[in-house]
C-alpha cells in the first residue's frame, strides 16, 4: 500500500507539473483571438496591485483577488509591466485566468522596449500556460514627446519589437493598448500588430468604435480599457456630487452592453480597473480624488478622472456596486 501511495504522490506530481508547462496555442483567426482554436471572448479587468501606503505593484493579496476574479467570471488579466515570477503565473493559470503581459518602452532596463530586454521576458515565459498575448505600450500615441517628438518613432519600434516577438514565439499574437482609435498612419507602421487594443473613454457608449475599427481593419481589436470611477467632482446627469458608486455601476454596465453586442467585431474587454489605486493622485496612504490622464474628458459621467477610484472593489477588496455588474455581464458571456 505505501509502494502505491508513493506512486500516485508522484503521478499526480508529474500530472501538475504537465499541466503548468503544457503550451497553449493562442492565435487570431478573422477578427477573434482564438486559444487552441477555439473562440476566446477576453472577459477581462486591468490589474495593477498597490497596497496602501505604497507605490509598487505586491501581489500579497493574490489568492483573494483570484478568487474576486473568479466570482466575477472573469478570464483575463491585463497588466502595465511584466510579471517575473512563475509562482505568481503558476497560481493565475490553476485559476483557470490568462494573463496580457505588457511591455514599456523604457523601464530602465526592466524587460523593456528600449534595452532589448522584453524579448528575453518573452523566451522564458513563452511556454506558460498563463500567456494569452503579449502587449507594446500603453497609450503611447498621446506622448510623442517621449519618441523626441514624434509619435511614429514609437510605431516603427512597435513593429519591429513585434516582428522579434514572432521571430521567438509562434504561439501568441502581439497586441498593443492604443488611446482611441489609431490612424492609418499607425497601422500602416505597425502592420506586425496582430490584435489592436484600445483604451476608450466615450461617455457610458463605446459602440460607434467597433464600425470606426471594421472600417480600416479587418485584424482583431479588443477594449484595453473602459469603465467609469466612482467619484463625481461634479453634480451631473442626475448622479450627486462625491463618492458615487451608482453612476459607476451605471456607466459600467453600459459600456458592458454595448460590447457584448459587438462581439462580432469586438475580441473582448479588459475593464479598468481591479482595485482602487491609492498611488496615484496623492498621499499613497489615503484616497485622494483628482488625477490626470490623457484624453480624459469622455470619462462617465462627469468627464473627470478621479485616479484613486476606479476599482470594481475597493483597496481592502470589499466589493462596489460594480462588482455585481461585471459578474452579472460577463457570466451571460459564453
Amino acid at each position: 500500500m505505501k509502494h502505491i501511495c508513493i506512486l500516485l504522490f508522484i503521478l499526480s506530481t508529474f500530472s501538475s507539473c504537465k499541466q503548468q508547462t503544457e503550451t497553449t496555442n493562442v492565435s487570431v483567426s478573422s477578427r477573434h483571438v482564438l486559444v487552441n482554436d477555439e473562440a476566446y471572448f477576453i472577459k477581462g479587468i486591468c490589474y495593477h496591485p498597490v497596497p496602501e501606503g505604497a507605490e509598487h505593484r505586491d501581489f500579497k493579496t493574490l489568492s483573494q483577488d483570484l478568487a474576486l476574479m473568479q466570482e466575477a467570471g472573469i478570464n483575463t488579466i491585463r497588466t502595465y509591466a511584466p510579471i517575473d515570477d512563475k509562482a505568481v503565473l503558476d497560481e493565475i493559470a490553476e485559476a483557470g485566468i490568462k494573463v496580457i503581459i505588457g511591455f514599456g518602452y523604457d523601464q530602465k532596463g526592466f524587460f523593456d522596449v528600449y534595452s532589448g530586454s522584453f524579448i528575453d521576458y518573452v523566451n522564458t515565459y513563452k511556454n506558460h500556460p498563463a500567456i494569452l498575448m503579449w502587449e507594446l505600450g500603453n497609450e503611447y500615441n498621446y506622448h510623442p514627446e517621449w519618441f523626441d517628438g514624434d509619435v511614429n518613432n514609437w510605431y516603427k519600434d512597435m513593429n519591429a519589437a513585434a516582428a522579434l516577438i514572432h521571430d521567438n514565439d509562434t504561439n501568441h499574437p502581439v497586441s498593443t493598448a492604443h488611446g482611441e482609435l489609431p490612424d492609418d498612419v499607425a497601422l500602416s507602421l505597425s502592420p506586425n500588430i496582430d490584435v489592436w487594443g484600445m483604451n476608450v473613454y466615450r461617455w457610458d457608449n463605446p459602440e460607434e468604435i467597433f464600425q470606426q475599427w471594421a472600417a480600416k481593419s479587418d485584424k482583431p481589436m479588443y477594449i484595453s480599457e473602459a469603465g467609469g470611477d466612482s467619484y463625481m467632482t461634479i453634480e451631473s446627469d442626475g448622479f450627486k456630487q462625491g463618492e458615487n458608486q451608482d453612476a459607476q455601476a451605471q456607466a459600467n454596465a453600459r459600456i458592458l452592453d454595448k460590447i457584448i453586442e459587438n462581439q462580432e467585431l469586438c475580441a473582448g474587454v479588459t475593464m479598468f480597473s481591479f482595485t482602487d489605486g491609492w498611488w496615484k493622485a496623492g498621499n499613497p496612504g489615503q484616497q485622494d480624488i483628482g488625477g490626470w490622464a490623457p484624453k480624459s474628458s469622455g470619462v462617465p459621467y462627469d468627464g473627470s478622472p478621479n485616479e484613486e477610484y476606479w476599482g470594481i472593489v475597493d483597496i481592502n477588496r470589499n466589493k462596489k456596486e460594480t462588482f455585481a455588474v461585471i459578474k452579472a455581464k460577463y457570466n451571460q458571456i459564453k
